[in-house]
This record gives structure tokens, sequence and C-alpha cells, in this order.
């Protein structure tokens, strides 16, 4: 079954066994922004017409010191084919004046000007040599990370939960098939690959398989299964946690891998039936996960301090003890007192996506 599905889903070809410089499309890398090469083409060519202009200007003025009289179309004939190299040799400098100021004057202009539209030419093809390095180094070094699968509603919230826990723009990777999507998590710095996360070679391209945590968070159940199958196999230790509409799903993606699996309908439909009788209580629940102000909840080590406490005494509001990987809720009896190694989940106060 899992063997007919992936063969549904495999790439005609394994964009993971293509050189750097041809995933220039695929992978982006956050760093300062740049210009595109068809505006510093533009811009460049805007230099060029300016030198052009100001040597026509300068040998009209002083068209008394060459081989025949100029008109000033004449004087930007000259200039043309000066800077250019061209040199026909029909218009020429005859008196010591004009001869010098060539030699001063449009001489370096000269110059700069065949440097200028050579320069541009390599500054476009030096800015693909230094994309292509900075994807080769990222692809060699990126440890650790969390890779979100969709940039939809969900994926969107699970990147803005991250960032408020203090996890940093670049440690994000964001595979989705939409190009428009993936400039939205590009403008926060996020690491982007653009393609189906339900082939196996764009999750490799995004080193699933020295990821950290998965999220998936597509918009159909069935893509979330097949992404679940895919990153399991490519990655044995990665956790991952999956979002899924229907609860009749939530063993399907259970089998297929997934660590957590959150129901996002039923999520919703129990808020909206609980706003109908208690608007406030959904109103907190709603500032509970918003990472961005109000309160949160999070989770954290406990200090040297509180071995032994109860955690109803502590000053944080604890709502949860996670030891060795379980969570015991806080009136359980395992919760009844804090151990080396536990950790903490509790109510923090968050200001400006600060806590």
């Amino acid at each position: 079954m899992r063997s007919r599905i992936r063969e549904r889903f495999r790439s005609e070809g394994e964009l993971s066994d293509l050189p750097d410089h041809a995933l220039l499309e695929v992978i982006r890398i956050p760093g300062p922004r740049r210009i595109g090469p068809w505006w510093l083409i533009l811009r460049r060519l805007g230099y060029a017409l300016g030198l052009l202009l100001a040597v026509a200007i300068i040998v009209y003025v002083d068209q008394a010191g060459y081989s025949e009289e100029l008109t000033f179309i004449d004087a930007l004939y000259y200039s043309a084919v000066s800077l250019s190299t061209t040199g026909y040799g029909d218009i020429t400098p005859v008196t010591q004046s004009a001869r010098l100021i060539n030699i001063i004057i449009v001489t370096p202009i000269r110059i700069a000007f065949v440097v200028l539209l050579v320069g541009t030419t390599l500054a476009v093809l030096t800015e693909e040599s230094r994309r292509s390095l900075q994807i080769q180094r990222w692809r060699k070094k990126v440890r650790n990370h969390t890779i979100v699968v969709g940039y939809g509603t969900k994926g969107r919230s699970a990147v803005s939960a991250l960032l408020a826990d203090g996890v940093k723009p670049g440690n994000i990777v964001v595979i989705d098939e939409d190009r428009s999507v993936l400039a939205r998590a590009e403008h926060q710095g996020l690491v982007t690959v653009q393609g189906s996360a339900t082939k196996a070679d764009v999750l490799k391209i995004a080193g699933v398989n020295r990821a950290r945590a998965v999220v998936v968070a597509p918009n159909l159940d069935d893509t979330a299964v097949l992404v679940t199958l895919s990153v399991r196999e490519l990655a044995p230790s990665a956790m991952i946690v999956a979002s899924v509409r229907e609860s009749e799903n939530q063993h399907l993606l259970e089998q297929s891998g997934a660590d957590s699996v959150v129901i996002s309908s039923e999520t919703a439909g129990r808020l909206l039936g609980l706003a109908t009788v208690a608007p406030t209580v959904v109103e907190m629940m709603e500032d509970l996960l918003s990472p961005d102000d109000g309160f949160s909840v999070a989770e954290r080590p406990i200090g040297e301090d509180e071995v032994g406490a109860n955690p109803r005494h502590l000053a944080d509001i604890v709502l949860g003890v996670v030891r060795s990987g379980e969570l015991y809720r806080i009136d359980s009896p395992e919760a009844e007192s804090v151990e080396p190694g536990d950790r903490l989940l509790y109510i923090r106060r968050v200001s400006g996506g600060q806590s």
C-alpha cells in the first residue's frame, strides 16, 4: 500500500541530485535584500547613457577643436563611437586643447564606460555564483532545524509560534508549491523550498534527514498522510507534528508516523460551541494560543531550587509536568512534586512577542 502511494508521487528527476546552481529557483536562503539582475542592468545602462551624454556635451562645447564643424548630433555620434572604442576616424581632435581634453577627460570616461558595461555582466553572473555558493554552504551545515510543510493559515500560525518561542528565522524551512506564498515566508527571513513535500527529493533538499522537527500543515488530509509517510521514512528520529481536518483521519496520521496530531476542525468546533455559552472563555483561549501578546502557554525546565516542590506552589501558573516525554496534568498524582529533569508547562505573560 505504502509503496503504491509513494509511486504515485515519485519525481521523474531527483532534485537532490542536481548541482547547487540548478536549485537557484527552488531554494531561497534569507539574507540582505539585493536588487534583481534586470534592475541592475537598467541602472548601469542609465550610468552609461549619462557618460555618453557628458562626453557629447564636452565635445560640442569645444567643437572648434575638431576636424569639422560639429552639430550636437555629430558630437553625440563622436561620443558613441569613441566610448565604444569603435573609432571610425571621420571626426578627430585637431587642436592641442581638444587633444588634451581627450587625454585627460574622454579617455578615462571611455575606460569607465567599458568597465561599466563589462561589470554589469560580471555582477549578474557573480550574483548567481554567490547564491549558488550560499545554497551549497547551507545544505552542508543545516542541522536541527524545523521544517514547515505548507504556508497557509496553519503553517503561518505555526511559524509565528516558533518565532515567538525564540526560534531563529534561519532555522525554519518552509516547503510550498506556491511561489507567491513563499515570497511572504522569505520576507520573514525564512529559508524556502519550492515544490511538493509529497516528493522525497524535495524533502531531501530541505534537509529532512537532519531536521529536529517537521510541522505538516497542508490543506488536505490525504496530502498530510502522504507527507508524514515520506518524512518518517527519510527521518526516523525527527519529531512530526501534523494537522488534520477530520478526526476520523487522525489514526491514519498516527499510523504514518506522526508523533502528535492536531484536529483543526474539531478544535474550531469546540471553540464555536463554547463561544455561545461562555464567550469570555473563548477569548482567553485565543489569548493563550496567540504568541504575540497577552498570555501564552509555554514550557520550561525546572530550576535547581524548584526540585521537590509542589508545582501548585510555584510562582508560575503551572498546568502540567513533562517527565520523560510524558505529560502529567497538575491534578495527577505524578505531578505532586517536581523531579530533576522535569519540565513545566505553564502560563507566561507575553508583551510584544517577548516573554
